[in-house]
């Protein structure tokens, strides 16, 4: 019976820690579907949120995109309404043109049948004046001819007379006024060339960025680097306008540091001007120094390095100043050996004979006149500075060196392809000379030389007779005119030969 009751009691307490223990084990489930609920929660509330996020982001990408596309639609729209002005435009033109035309036409056979006209009544005054001369219009025109040889002879030769004396008289004033117009015909484009610098950007809203709040940034740059800069509607470019070739340097250097770093505030341009500054100046003086230890000249005033090295920021017809001073030392020393003087005063005076064109100060001195008082000023021998003034013979030469200078620096600046052209279009021209004669029949070789200032045409002597020489000669000449671009003019000489050979044996 103890038994019995200690088996109850004992299923009845296992049971009871059963219960217990499956309602602790409930609770824990419970409360871990309570946590999961609330994680799972939170998780969807920071996809939700991330969702949001990206999808915010989008939007205001595709708003961006569609302000972009906007943009590009106006301007396209305004280009063609721009376009169909211009459209209009030239169809009233051409109306008027052929307006005009109609009227010349009509002018035109009016003329004629006044022509006819007058041809008419022309033919019946000389029946008229034959009847009662009693002579033709042959014999009449030679008996006047040979009347009016003497008296033609002299007033032809009183004539030359006078025409000569007023030459001689007018000559100077009129060569000064060719010279005039020239310059008028070239200035601009050499000013371009020589005073403007092109800075690319990527895009073009850095130019906003440049130009600053009200324009205060590009002020700021103008007035740091002395130049003036152009933001115009030229795509992806901004013009930085100065004569002086560092200044633009310098400016360009700037705008580069100023565009990579971000920082664009006129603090920091007046920082990043002043770094740039000191080291285009430092730049200079160690270019001076290279090109003075590779042409190896020694004892040069620092001052005098430091503008040999300006010139590697000089051009002069396209031609690089630095450049064209090394080629003429180099030139004046082998000359200088060859006729037994001293080559290096000869390389010396050759690579300070341009100083003048670069001047820390403007002067109304010609540039050979100031670069020789630069060279007298920083110690150098009399003979230098002679050779330096006298290379354009504005004064008079006093030793051996200055010519050779004078030569030397012809030499480097009148050589196909330094100044002006590349060489490329230089054979380019001399070939098209070669080829414009080669096409005429009868000719057999054609020759361009003097730098394509003759052409020398050979033709066949069975081929072509001496009065159709002339005529050739004349007919290349126009077509080269016509049909080419050359400096200064190009002689044509036709030459007709003919060979007999023969052979001993």
């Amino acid at each position: 019976m103890i038994v019995v009751g200690v088996i109850i009691g004992t299923a009845i307490g296992f049971g009871f820690f059963r219960y217990v223990l499956g309602k602790k084990y409930q609770r824990i489930i419970d409360h871990a579907h309570k946590e999961g609920e609330v994680i799972k929660e939170s998780k969807l509330l920071e996809v939700k949120e991330k969702f949001l996020n990206k999808k915010a982001e989008l939007e205001k990408e595709a708003n961006q995109r569609n302000q972009r596309m906007l943009q590009q639609e106006n301007k396209l729209k305004q280009r063609e309404i721009t376009l169909n002005q211009r459209q209009e435009e030239l169809g009233k033109k051409k109306n008027e043109l052929d307006a005009a035309q109609n009227k010349l036409n009509s002018q035109a056979q009016l003329l004629t049948a006044k022509e006819q006209e007058l041809e008419k009544l022309q033919l019946q005054e000389r029946e008229k004046l034959e009847e009662l001369s009693g002579l033709s219009a042959e014999e009449a025109k030679k008996r006047l001819v040979e009347s009016l040889k003497d008296e033609a002879r002299t007033d032809a030769q009183s004539y030359i007379n006078e025409i000569m004396d007023d030459a001689k008289m007018t000559a100077n004033k009129e060569a000064k006024r060719i010279v005039i117009q020239t310059i008028q015909r070239v200035a601009t484009e050499t000013a371009i060339e020589n005073s403007v610098t092109v800075f690319h950007i990527d895009n073009d809203e850095v130019k906003g960025r440049i130009i600053g709040r009200e324009g205060r940034n590009i002020r700021a740059l103008e007035a740091a680097t002395g130049v003036e800069i152009v933001v115009d509607d030229t795509p992806e470019a901004i013009v930085i306008s100065a004569f002086d070739p560092v200044r633009r340097e310098i400016c360009r250097l700037a705008l580069h540091q100023l565009i990579a770093d971000g920082r664009i505030h006129p603090a920091r341009i007046e920082e990043v001007v002043a770094k740039v500054k000191k080291q285009i100046e430092e730049e200079i003086i160690e270019t001076g120094k290279r090109t003075t230890i590779d042409l190896g000249i020694h004892g040069l005033h620092p001052e005098l390095v430091r503008i040999v090295g300006k010139m590697k920021y000089r051009s002069s017809y396209g031609q690089n100043l630095l450049q064209h001073a090394r080629e003429t030392a180099n030139l004046c020393a082998i000359m200088a050996s060859e006729l037994g003087l001293n080559p290096k005063k000869a390389k010396r005076a050759g690579l300070l004979h341009d100083i003048g064109k670069v001047p820390d100060e403007e002067s109304e001195l010609p540039h050979a006149l100031y670069g020789a008082k630069l060279a007298e000023k920083f110690k150098e021998k009399p003979e230098i500075c002679n050779a330096i003034g006298a290379h354009h013979d504005e004064v008079e030469m006093t030793s051996l060196l200055a010519p050779i200078v004078q030569v030397c620096d012809a030499i480097s600046g009148a050589r196909p392809g330094a100044r002006r052209e590349i060489v490329e279009a230089y054979i380019k021209r001399l070939n098209d000379l070669e080829n414009i004669a080669m096409s005429y029949p009868g000719v057999t070789k054609t020759y361009a030389i003097q730098a394509g200032r003759e052409l020398r045409v050979i033709v066949g002597a069975d081929k072509v007779d001496d009065k159709q020489v002339e005529t050739l000669s004349g007919e290349i000449a126009r077509r080269i005119q016509d049909e080419m671009t050359y400096p200064g003019q190009v002689k044509i000489t036709v030459i007709r030969e003919t060979r007999s050979v023969s052979y001993a044996k």
